[in-house]
């Protein structure tokens, strides 16, 4: 653990995330809707839209920022440090809404994730944390990238972003109680593509289908490179699990189209790792409304994993990270 420290802690900066954030789902409709408001903003305001496209577009002039630009749209990836100079250059310096840099980022990150990417802007804005913002500055861009960038005109200060108290903490999601008994379909979906806990629990499913709902991470079109991305892992997933997930049913965007499949099997119930809150989550509740038509369950067992650290990301990651000690030895380690 000691050697593996610094990615032992980076997982668990992503398990804080989705805990955080499932006991706080009203800040995730929050920034949907200011994001909705945000784009309307662009219709209306030409400097705005301006502005905006440029810093996608990396035409902004900062050669650091525009090269990130150039990078994410490529390749789908962005250095941890470049994420934050990026969004910190993105607020303070140009200007812009933050949800449009979130969304910017999760139409293009092969690893977008509502939880990481959501409280990772808010936290450079100054919203997560009160009044902690954080700003790029141009030595420590010189500094950090071996002086490939040392951009000019950055803002010499960041002010933290007006907006409201953080919502009341919900209790942490339990896992239902369920049994595989039923004819069961497994469904597999791009926030977790391991089901062996659901196999280890007894689960046999006659079929198995994929959910893909990566076009739900934004209200713009999510870049193909990503789209593919995910439809990959999909896919291999399934061909990894194919000797236990039973009849393959196909990847599927539009919940309706599992109802049908989960009728056309004489599914009584389809089973699923639980989806944090985010666009999955969105669609499978969806799929629960379309399914309960027909008397099909949607069972969404949550991993031990998250059930022992989401109930502990009550407040700032430090005092979560005082736990991993903890559990790191309930995971027998």
């Amino acid at each position: 653990a000691q050697a593996a420290e610094k990615f032992v802690q980076e997982v668990f900066w992503r398990s804080y995330w989705k805990g955080w954030l499932e006991m706080r789902p009203e800040v995730w409709g929050r920034y949907r809707a200011d994001l909705s408001a945000a784009l309307n903003r662009t219709k209306t305001e030409s400097g705005l839209r301006q502005r905006w496209s440029d810093a996608c577009n990396g035409q902004t002039g900062i050669d650091a920022f525009d090269h990130w630009a150039h990078e994410l749209v490529q390749t789908g990836y962005l250095h941890n440090h470049a994420r934050m100079w990026f969004a910190s250059i993105w607020i303070f310096t140009l200007a812009l809404p933050w949800e449009l840099g979130a969304d910017f980022f999760l139409r293009h990150l092969h690893d977008g994730d509502a939880a990481s990417n959501t409280l990772g802007w808010r936290w450079v804005a100054g919203l997560q944390t009160r009044g902690k913002t954080y700003l790029a500055r141009p030595d420590n861009i010189a500094k950090y990238t071996e002086r490939r960038f040392h951009p000019t005109g950055l803002a010499p200060s960041a002010q933290p972003l007006d907006g409201p108290d953080h919502p009341a903490r919900r209790p942490a999601p339990a896992s239902p109680d369920w049994s595989p008994a039923p004819r069961s379909g497994l469904l597999l979906h791009e926030d977790d593509l391991s089901p062996g806990f659901l196999f280890d629990a007894g689960l046999a499913p006659v079929a198995q289908a994929r959910l893909q709902a990566t076009a739900r991470r934004s209200p713009l079109s999510v870049s193909p490179p990503v789209t593919d991305f995910a439809a990959g892992a999909l896919d291999d997933a399934a061909a990894r699990w194919r000797d236990r997930g039973g009849a393959d049913g196909g990847r599927h965007s539009d919940p309706a189209a599992i109802a049908d499949w989960a009728q056309a099997n004489r599914l009584e119930q389809i089973v699923t790792p639980y989806a944090p809150v985010g666009p999955v989550a969105d669609a499978l509740d969806e799929l629960d409304t379309a399914l309960a038509r027909h008397d099909i369950a949607l069972i969404r067992p949550i991993r031990a994993h998250d059930l022992r650290c989401w109930p502990h990301a009550t407040h700032g990651f430090f005092r979560f990270k005082e736990k991993i000690p903890e559990l790191l030895a309930a995971m027998g380690h």
